[in-house]
């Protein structure tokens, strides 16, 4: 580690991208296609935080800030605006309905279970449970998604059953690389806001807790140990959100933000921390 804060900081980022190529590189993204996103990137992020005023920030405080010439900033602001905003919707309408289908009342059994429910009919039933949590999404495409994701089964007497609460596409889908996306990112602002607080100024939660002395052969106990703890906590907190969710005149006196905690397992191979770090 070095006095030169930029230095650090550049060091830090080249982390930050490590498991981003290998992401990258495993989709067939070339180095050009990864700058070109870089730049684009620059040239939101330096637009919509840096402005005065509440305003964005113009073309040419954009160039100085980011190192780009102003044509370079007015055509990438031109491919920005009429870039289409990642859908993020049928993601969070499927985690939604899961989530109502595990403590909502009427969808559960005497012994607090969710109930195997029928597509449709009087009483409880899939498609009232999508009317109260699916959002605009329609019934039979969340149950398409979730019995192809393994998260709802569909019985012998044709009634489904929740067998997970959170909505996890395949690893090979274009849903699973945008939430991987969106997953980083939140880790990414969380660690950039705290970075970003004067002093005195509240911190957004964040931790690890990880030991570098430990067997190869403990990976599967660990691993057993997290999703049963790791769930379990998650679901606590889903249990307070839902507790906490505003109610529709709330939504008109306040303002509302997303609030939420991720948790996920570290496990490092042989070489994959770098003396950068040091």
């Amino acid at each position: 580690m070095t006095d030169d804060p930029k230095l650090n900081l550049v060091r830090a980022f080249r982390l930050m991208l490590r498991p981003l190529v290998r992401i990258l590189l495993r989709g067939g993204v070339t180095w050009k296609e990864a700058a070109e996103a870089c730049k684009a990137t620059f040239v939101e992020v330096a637009t919509q935080d840096y402005g005065l005023h509440g305003r964005p920030t113009n073309a040419s405080r954009v160039a100085i800030l980011t190192g780009l010439s102003r044509r370079e900033v007015a055509r990438l602001r031109k491919e920005l605006a009429a870039e289409q905003e990642p859908e993020f919707g049928g993601m969070n309408s499927a985690t939604r309905l899961l989530t109502g289908w595990h403590i909502d009342a009427d969808f559960l059994d005497a012994s607090g279970r969710p109930l195997e429910l029928p597509m449709s009919g009087a009483g409880a039933s899939f498609e009232s449970l999508a009317r109260r949590y699916g959002g605009d999404i329609a019934a039979v495409t969340l149950v398409r998604e979730l019995t192809r994701t393994g998260a709802v089964v569909e019985q012998p007497n044709g009634s489904l059953r929740a067998m997970k609460r959170y909505f996890m596409p395949s690893p090979l889908d274009p849903a699973a690389v945008l939430r991987a996306g969106s997953v980083l990112q939140d880790l990414g602002n969380t660690v950039g806001h705290n970075l970003g607080c004067a002093g005195g100024e509240v911190t957004s939660f964040e931790g690890r807790a990880t030991n570098e002395r430990m067997v190869v052969g403990d990976e599967k106990a660990f691993r057993a140990f997290l999703e049963r703890e790791g769930q379990a906590f998650l679901e606590r907190v889903d249990d307070w959100l839902a507790m906490h969710e505003a109610t529709a005149a709330e939504e008109k006196k306040y303002r509302l933000r997303r609030f939420g905690v991720g948790v996920y397992q570290i496990k490092d191979e042989a070489g994959d921390r770098s003396t950068d770090e040091n």
